[in-house]
């Protein structure tokens, strides 16, 4: 069997979650793939890893691929894992922060993993809150440099100890603080929670590199075929994540991650659309790390998206 080497930077999470199930669930061996995943993080070391040739595949956040691939060269989006703004702002629960209301942030601190503050800082700069006068504090996760830690579990973590205000992460981190009592989901871009043009800011991808897929594309088309149909099993049988899981999670997570990835299966369709990469454009060219608008041809490897509908 050929090896499939996929780069995941949390491992611990439902963000990447179908690509992790294509692993442990069997769906790269059924596609006569041998494959392992590796923890990679933080999220543009995953990328770097690709561009370098240590990894054939990165399961990762959309507009981190510019980090490694400036201007979008040499790279490849094969799928979505899941459709649009994927991370929550998550406030303490004693605070008084209602649901939507993004001023909750001024003279807070807030936690969020490297290039995943992001998304946060342009919305929040777009809705008018500027984060010096304000007083606004986005900081690293606390202990996020570990090695083989879940940046969301130590957010929520964080939160209860009173190191943090809030954190910006993923839906297993928000998860984790709902039930602990200790906090409160206050933006929620995909339920429509928050501001409605920071849907398309970003998404988790599977992403592979130029060099990938001339050197073999018959491996990049059985790697997005076995990640689709994760895809597709996860919505039919939402208990096959518990079984993935108790396979690499902590106890504690591994009996949440059913729950977490019920509330995103509406979300699990491939297609990558032109609304999609327009804003992910519109939001790189914001940040600065993007001045060209590369065209779809640029940045999908559209020889394989027939295969979203398969």
């Amino acid at each position: 069997m050929k090896l499939a080497r996929v780069a995941v930077p949390d491992l611990v999470s439902n963000s990447y979650f179908p690509a992790i199930a294509a692993v442990a669930l069997g769906f790269f061996a059924k596609e006569g793939l041998e494959a392992e995943h590796k923890l990679i993080f933080p999220n543009y070391k995953a990328y770097e890893s690709l561009r370098d040739g240590d990894v054939d595949f990165v399961a990762g956040p959309a507009h981190v691929v510019l980090r490694a691939f400036p201007e979008w060269e040499g790279v490849k989006l094969l799928s979505a894992l899941a459709q649009g703004m994927y991370w929550l702002l998550v406030m303490r629960a004693d605070l008084d922060a209602a649901p939507g209301d993004i001023n909750a942030v001024k003279g807070r601190t807030i936690a969020a993993a490297p290039l995943v503050e992001m998304p946060l800082r342009l919305m929040l700069s777009e809705s008018g809150i500027d984060c010096d006068r304000d007083g606004v504090r986005i900081i690293s996760t606390p202990g996020a440099h570990r090695p083989g830690v879940s940046s969301g579990v130590l957010a929520a973590e964080a939160l209860e100890a009173g190191l943090i205000d809030g954190f910006w992460a993923n839906a297993m981190g928000a998860h984790n603080a709902i039930t602990r009592g200790v906090g409160k989901v206050v933006l929620d871009i995909r339920r429509g929670v928050g501001p409605k043009a920071a849907f398309h800011y970003t998404m988790p991808v599977l992403v592979t590199s130029d060099r990938v897929i001339e050197r073999n594309p018959d491996m990049v088309a059985a790697g997005l075929r076995a990640v689709n149909a994760a895809q597709r099993a996860l919505k039919k049988n939402v208990g096959l994540a518990t079984e993935v899981g108790r396979k690499l999670f902590p106890p504690a997570e591994a009996e949440l991650i059913a729950d977490v990835v019920a509330r995103d299966l509406p979300y699990y369709t491939p297609g990558i659309s032109d609304e999609s990469l327009a804003g992910l454009i519109r939001f790189s060219q914001a940040m600065g790390v993007l001045k060209r608008s590369p065209s779809r041809e640029q940045m999908v490897a559209t020889q394989f998206s027939h295969l979203w509908d398969a």
